[in-house]
């Protein structure tokens, strides 16, 4: 690599670390079986992803995406309506796309889990029984038989680049799999509720809304103890826990 002017922290934590080196991003992950999943999904997605441009492990080297973030958590989103819709087209195209030959979490998977860190945020004063109990109750709307389809997993608003109003590529795919639909659509709106509309005219067929609710309120409540544990504010404005109290 050439001789770069500073080196950028973009995420780091016991688990996982991401450098920016100029135009290369690092990828340090204890895990390597994501860091698997990650490369293999990449190459099967029909969608654009970043450029692997050598692997070593534990590190992980991709070439950064043109473009910018399609948006921020907790920050109002500044590109247009147009774009929100190509991100809904993509995440469509990839749903469309054959199966990945490793499968996600089942639903009594999702519920047991759920159900436990709902009993630990309550049990642990971490949130107000009531909010915890109310979007317990809203998540249940999520919690349904789906047909599986090919899902990024971790569809972050801030995981889909875009230029203008073109998609210009998708990152971190290490919680690929099969999995809901809904879900997808869910984590690519959390935060931005009013983007929905957008999202849903691109990917061009009937959406329910419960169901994205309810994934909105299981995200938050799945995240919040982890968020915590790993030096993360989810009680910042327009994060987690203002999610679940937009249940209320």
């Amino acid at each position: 690599m050439a001789d770069v002017e500073e080196i950028k922290v973009v995420v780091a934590h016991h688990e996982r670390a991401t450098l920016r080196v100029g135009d290369v991003f690092l990828k340090i992950d204890t895990n390597q079986r994501r860091t698997d999943v990650e490369v293999e999904a990449m190459t099967l997605a029909p969608i654009p992803t970043p450029d692997v441009l050598w692997r070593k492990p534990p590190v992980l080297a991709l070439a950064a995406l043109p473009g910018t973030a399609l948006g921020r958590l907790g920050e109002p989103s500044t590109v247009s309506s147009a774009a929100w819709a190509a991100a809904g087209a993509a995440v469509r195209k990839l749903h469309e796309a054959p199966l990945p030959p490793w499968p996600g979490p089942n639903l009594e998977e999702v519920a047991s889990r759920l159900d436990g860190e709902c009993e630990r945020l309550i049990t642990n004063g971490v949130l107000p029984a009531d909010l915890v109990t109310r979007n317990r109750q809203v998540a249940e709307a999520a919690l349904r038989p789906w047909t599986p389809v090919f899902t990024h997993g971790d569809l972050q608003v801030s995981h889909v680049f875009v230029d203008g109003d073109e998609i210009t590529g998708v990152i971190d795919w290490s919680e690929a799999s099969q999995g809901d639909a809904l879900h997808d659509l869910a984590i690519l709106t959390f935060g931005h509720e009013e983007r929905l509309g957008d999202v849903v005219a691109g990917y061009g067929t009937d959406v329910d809304l419960d169901v994205i609710r309810g994934w909105w309120s299981s995200r938050s409540l799945l995240a919040i103890r982890w968020l915590v544990e790993h030096g993360f504010d989810p009680f910042l404005p327009g994060c987690e826990v203002d999610v679940l109290r937009s249940r209320m």
